[in-house]
């Protein structure tokens, strides 16, 4: 493998730690944001969504911008403005400039998801192989490094700005000096339309995969959002007991992801997507029957391992399926991220609030077990690469992005 391919992968990982560490910083805070700016418990909700719905803006027009600018180029822009955007949420004063703030941020983190998970997926391609889990099990460590630096601001009573500031300029720069090497593609693209095939996506077929997709993220915006809730309001457990849950499904998911590719290289993806999916549904099963918030967390990390294989699998699969127009595919695909954050976490709380949590976890389970039904779509095609499980191409990495 070529040295090109390399710091491509070593650049776009770190930009995957990047955006992990944002984004817990981000959530994490929600109480010490609400703190500062006064925003009252029934306008929180408008500002949370808001911030899923402009990403899914950013989702798409990324896919639009795409057609005329290089992902390498719209990550590179991107990922900085989705830094200041977390730093302007700590130095505003009114929730004009919140709302500002968080509508900046959510438009890159759109534009960021997408054009990260493109590289992704074409240097997936470029290798012959599975990695992309490994990109994701990146975003989960610096999802713990990142919550793990909100405890720290939190415990310290350090204000938001002060506590964002060290973390933005050092991943700034960073960032800026790793996109130097972001890698484009492979060619196979370019190959597929200069054959006049794969020039679109036909969202019939990109369905199953959106919808494995919202699923996925009905299941993960149940955990952040309900963990700690349901297993001191249901199981009975302390307030500090509480927070062990999410930080072990965070634990798990960087463990599954970090070994996952293994697994899809071993026995390929619709098997591992399968097991994925029969994981998960196991940990909601058990955490709904738990008789105690021990046994709730021991159905906490089974939904770690489970959930962790399917996003990134997820867009694998998209790259697969449609090799001429895999920037778009993931495009539309990752608007599906957000669809599914919005609905699971309000879904899981109306049903709770009108039959029992317990009962409300059966939901997520069976919509995860659906994703047994659409697992042959990650199955690699005949005339794509991967056939059987793996096998390696020759790659094109001419276009590595500092070639420009």
């Amino acid at each position: 493998m070529t040295d090109v391919l390399r710091r491509g992968r070593a650049s776009l990982a770190f930009s995957f730690f990047a955006q992990g560490v944002a984004f817990a910083l981000l959530v994490t805070r929600i109480p010490a944001i609400q703190d500062r700016y006064g925003v009252s418990d029934a306008l929180l909700p408008a500002f949370l969504a808001a911030v899923p719905i402009l990403a899914g803006v950013g989702s798409v027009s990324t896919e639009h911008l795409v057609k005329r600018i290089r992902p390498s180029r719209l990550l590179r822009v991107a990922q900085p403005v989705v830094l200041l955007a977390l730093l302007g949420v700590g130095a505003g004063d009114s929730t004009v400039e919140l709302g500002v703030s968080l509508a900046a941020f959510g438009l890159a983190v759109g534009m960021l998801d997408a054009s990260m998970n493109m590289l992704g997926v074409s240097l997936q391609r470029s290798y012959g192989r599975s990695i992309m889990l490994s990109f994701h099990a990146v975003f989960s460590l610096g999802g713990i490094v990142g919550a793990s630096l909100a405890w720290v601001g939190a415990h310290w009573h350090l204000a938001l700005f002060v506590s964002y500031l060290p973390v933005v300029v050092v991943l700034v720069p960073l960032c800026l000096v790793g996109s130097r090497w972001y890698v484009d593609g492979d060619g196979a693209a370019e190959e597929e339309k200069a054959r006049g095939g794969g020039d679109g996506v036909v969202f019939k077929l990109l369905l199953p995969l959106c919808l494995v997709m919202t699923f996925a993220y009905i299941g993960d915006s149940t955990v952040s959002n309900w963990s700690a809730k349901y297993l001191q309001d249901v199981l009975g457990s302390s307030e500090q007991l509480a927070t062990v849950p999410y930080n072990v499904y965070m634990v798990t998911t960087l463990l599954g992801r970090a070994l996952g590719d293994f697994g899809v290289r071993r026995f390929g993806a619709a098997t591992v997507v399968r097991a994925g999916a029969l994981v998960a549904a196991g940990g909601f099963a058990v955490v709904a029957v738990a008789p105690g918030p021990w046994v709730g967390m021991l159905g906490f990390t089974l939904l770690g391992l489970g959930l962790c294989v399917l996003v990134p699998q997820t867009f694998a699969a998209a790259g697969r399926l449609f090799p001429g127009a895999s920037d778009a595919a993931v495009a539309r695909l990752n608007v599906f991220n957000y669809v599914g954050f919005l609905v699971g976490s309000p879904l899981v709380g109306a049903l709770g609030d009108a039959w029992s949590y317990r009962g409300a976890m059966l939901v997520p389970m069976v919509l995860v077990l659906v994703t047994l039904v659409y697992a042959k779509s990650f199955a690699a095609q005949p005339d794509r690469y991967g056939g059987g499980h793996e096998r390696p191409r020759t790659a094109d990495v001419g276009r590595g992005s500092n070639g420009l």
